[in-house]
């Protein structure tokens, strides 16, 4: 179930013309939250944390990896009260 944090982030990113594909379960554990599609612009994952969530050493690690292939990855952290 996406938490409200991860629901303000899809709503954002569709309605600045991006593709927005929740990726509950892959192949790759640590993967992020998000993927987001535009195009002309290079593939962006999401991290969305609660303000209480911490990021783990394999989300970490996924991250990094995909920045190394060439995509965007962010982690986005809820703010207090959203």
């Amino acid at each position: 179930m996406a938490s409200k944090h991860q629901t303000k982030i899809i709503k954002e990113y569709e309605k600045k013309g991006y593709y927005v594909i929740n990726l509950i379960k892959t192949n790759k554990n640590g993967i992020a939250d998000l993927l987001c599609l535009k195009e002309g612009e290079k593939p962006l994952f999401i991290e969305s944390k609660e303000i209480k969530d911490t990021v783990k050493p394999l989300q970490e690690y996924r991250r990094k990896e995909l920045i190394k292939l060439g995509f965007e990855s962010i982690i986005s952290i809820a703010v207090s009260g959203i």
